[in-house]
This record gives structure tokens, sequence and C-alpha cells, in this order.
């Protein structure tokens, strides 16, 4: 277990050379939510996650003969950069293993803070076994990105400025993977004011310390948007320490997390990749927990995939019907597609593609399928613009999103 003082070192230890991040109020989404929500903004750190905290406090607790020698880290991305960035600074080399389909950003961002990057295996399992074996190979000391003391006492700074920020803050909601954040944080948050409710939020895929926590046999696996915090092994410290402090772990879904990541973009005006964004998701999906409550989330980081965020955008409109597709069926004549144009134009829709099918052998040789894709300003609106193709004569559907 570690103390309130490992914190309070680690804050004197890394002060000046990680940012002190924003804890701000969000006014929209606390009328969104009926709670009074601040967010502490970890994305403002130079590598863009909390990362930094745990990984220069080791580094800075670590020998300088060791440090010289070189350190070993496994990451799916924030811990490889937070290691890589604070390695070079301090002159460590470093050597970071990652999955290979660890977003392609994280590998470059870490290979441009001066890292060497091992690319391997299909998980954070096999990334660690090969960042075992090199460990062991050229005898240099690893830094686990969450199952360590100092890593542990630096990721908790986040909770100790929450709270020196706002002490009225009752709640505390944190991402977590291996649980190193939530362990540092709800630790300092304990201390400080045990009436303080510390929640934990897992990706319902992954659900380690979900698991872990209520007893129940670990489970989960496959794809999600939140693979900064897909694991599937917490770590031994973290779970006793979690087990001693936080007060509940809930699970959220894709779809909440995707939510998450377009709400903080379009109000806050921020970028939080997946896991970044689990907190407010969790905030979002139990609304009824938190109302009421003056809650302070952590965006833990901010680094997503530039395509990935495309998608999920264009998958919110689509969910709130501000982007729908329309399945129209025709006869194959000559105008038609004219007249659908212009029944869509007065309705106010914005065309955004159009798909014109003659050849398909469900249709009849004399028939033709056209889908169109168009923008609408909200779901009201949406149905407005299709009442007005099928008042026009035309058999339309709305293709299911």
């Amino acid at each position: 277990m570690i103390e309130l003082t490992d914190i309070r070192e680690a804050a004197v230890r890394i002060a000046g050379r990680v940012v002190r991040t924003p804890l701000l109020r969000a006014s929209v989404l606390s009328d969104m939510t009926g709670a009074d929500v601040f967010i502490k903004f970890e994305n403002h750190q130079f590598t863009a996650s909390f990362k930094e905290r745990g990984a220069l406090n080791k580094l800075l607790t670590l020998d300088p003969a060791v440090r010289a020698h070189g350190v070993v880290a496994m990451s799916a991305g924030n811990h490889a950069q937070g290691v890589a960035f604070h390695a070079r600074r301090l002159g460590v080399p470093a050597i970071i293993v990652m999955p290979r389909a660890t977003p392609l950003t994280k590998v470059e961002n870490t290979r441009t803070h001066g890292a060497e990057v091992v690319l391997v295996g299909d998980s954070l399992a096999d990334a660690a076994r090969r960042a075992a074996e090199i460990t062991a190979e050229r005898g240099l000391t690893f830094v686990h990105p969450y199952d360590d003391r100092q890593v542990i006492a630096g990721a908790g700074t986040v909770g100790l400025e929450m709270l020196q920020d706002r002490p009225g803050l009752d709640t505390l909601i944190v991402p977590i993977g291996g649980g190193g954040l939530i362990s540092g944080i709800a630790t300092a948050a304990k201390a400080l004011d045990p009436a303080v409710q510390v929640i934990g939020v897992q990706a319902a895929r992954y659900p380690a310390m979900h698991c872990a926590f209520n007893g129940a046999a670990l489970a989960g696996g496959g794809s999600t948007i939140a693979e900064g915090i897909a694991v599937k092994y917490p770590g031994e410290l973290t779970q006793a320490i979690v087990r001693a402090c936080v007060d509940e772990v809930l699970l959220v879904d894709e779809q909440a997390l995707e939510e998450a990541v377009a709400l903080y973009l379009n109000i806050e005006k921020t970028v939080a990749e997946g896991a970044g964004a689990a907190a407010l998701a969790c905030l979002l999906s139990h609304r009824e927990r938190f109302r009421g409550r003056s809650v302070g989330l952590v965006l833990s980081g901010g680094n997503i995939d530039p395509r990935l965020l495309a998608s999920i955008l264009v998958r919110e409109l689509m969910r709130e019907r501000r982007i729908v597709k329309l399945r129209i069926a025709i006869a194959d004549q000559p105008g038609l597609l004219a007249r659908i144009s212009t029944t869509l134009g007065e309705a106010g829709a914005n065309i955004l593609e159009v798909q014109h099918q003659r050849s398909l052998l469900a249709l009849s040789a004399r028939d033709a399928n056209v889908e169109v894709t168009f923008e609408a300003m909200d779901a009201g609106h949406a149905d407005v613009i299709v009442a007005a193709v099928c008042a026009a004569g035309f058999d339309a559907a709305v293709v299911s999103s």
C-alpha cells in the first residue's frame, strides 16, 4: 500500500516538470446530467496523458547508475510516450514494447521522443512477455505502467490537485485499466477526506478490475475504442488498493464511450481518446447515481487516431439523426432522380451522397434503387424531410444506422 506522504513527495519531485493541469467546471455537462461537473484536463500534458506523472516519478527515484543503464516499458501508447519523453529529458535510454495494434499516432510519437520501439503480439499481455524478456536479456530496469509504488504515487498527484483546487468535490470518477491512476487518486482522496466517493469505470469489453472488485471470474476481450484501458489482468498491488479505497467500479459500453468523445469535442472543445472519455461516459450512463453530487471527472488522455475520431463523430451524427440514409424505390425512368433531389433540397436537406443502383437482381428490370445520404438540422427536421419525400409520391424508407 502507498500513503498520502508518498503522493505528496511525488508532487514535490515532479513539480515544474509536468503540467499542473486545470480543473474546470463544465456548465453544459452539469445541466445535462444534474450533477455539478468539474473536469481535470490531463490531456493538457505535453504527451496528452496523465501517464507522465507516474513515469517521471519512477525515473527520478531510480539510482543514477540504474537510470544510465536504461529502462524498459510496455504500453498501448500513453505510458510509452510518458516514459520516452521523460527518459530523453533525463538522458535515460528507453526501450518501449507495444502491441502491433497500437494506434499509429502513439507509436510515432513514442519514436519521436527518442525511444526504441518494439512492436510485438496482439495484446498488452504479449507485449508484457516480450518486455520481461528484454529486461532480463539486457539487464535493464522495467517501468511498469501501473503495478508499481512510484508510478501509483505519481498518478495520485492528479487527485491531490483536484481536491486542492476544489475541496468541495464529493465524487471522483476515474478510468481504470490496470488500476494505477485510480489507486493513486483514491489513496489521496480517502486520506484527505474519507467521505469522498471514488468511482472507477471500465469499458464493458475489458472489465478486469470490475471482476476482481466483485469477486467474479475474469472475462472480456474484443475491439474497443478505449484501448488505453483494455487491460485483461489488473495489477496485484492495484487490486489491493482498489478494494481498500474505491467505493464502486462501473462499466460503460462502446456507444457511451463514443458519445463521451463526441461531447468532449463538441461541448468542451477538447480532444479525448476513448479511455480518456470513460469517466464522462460513466456519468452519462449512470446519471441518477450522480445527480445532485459535485463530481470530478478525470479526462485522462487525448491521444486518439484522427481517423477513429472522424468515424466517431459521423456515427454520433447518425445516432442523432442529423445524418440520415434514405432508400427510395423508383421506376427506371429519366428525371426521377432530379425530382428526388429537388424535393430534398426544398425540404432543407443537404445531400451528402447518392447511390443509384439499377442492376440488383432483387429489383425488376424496369426498377431502380436510390440511396441518398443527407444532413438535417436535427431529428425533427429529418422526419420532415422524409415525410416530404413520401408526400412527393416516392416509396422511401430510412436505412437503420
